[in-house]
């Protein structure tokens, strides 16, 4: 199973940028994805989730009315749309997949089977 993220990049305050994460060599259809971020000397944390079907969604609060979550099962891809972006989101990004969680969206890394090789993202002021 590989999860290929992309789209990370160098982007002013308050631009926006789209993630992109697919998924080979597994159907992820059935499975809650979540997006991740961590900084610099900072722990891993959850961002954003979507259930398999795309009707639970869940952020953190940092987020929230800024970034949207969105997959297409088709392409077995997960999206994360990111708009004003603040220097405080400067983080690798990374996707994961929650293939036991069933239609729950769960938050904690240990909860997620696979993981992608992440992103950079890098908001300058």
């Amino acid at each position: 199973v590989q999860l290929q993220a992309s789209g990370g990049g160098l982007v002013q305050a308050g631009g926006s940028l789209r993630l992109s994460c697919a998924c080979s060599g597994l159907a992820v259809s059935m499975y809650a994805m979540g997006w991740f971020r961590q900084a610099p000397g900072k722990e891993r944390e959850f961002v954003t989730g979507i259930s398999w079907s795309g009707a639970d969604i869940y952020y953190v609060d940092s987020v929230k009315g800024r970034f949207s979550i969105s997959r297409d099962n088709a392409k077995n891809t997960v999206y994360l749309q990111m708009n004003s972006l603040k220097p405080e989101d400067t983080a690798v990004y990374y996707c994961a997949v929650d293939r036991y969680g069933g239609v729950a969206v769960r938050t904690a890394p240990g909860s997620y089977e696979f993981w992608g090789q992440g992103t950079k993202v890098t908001v300058s002021s």
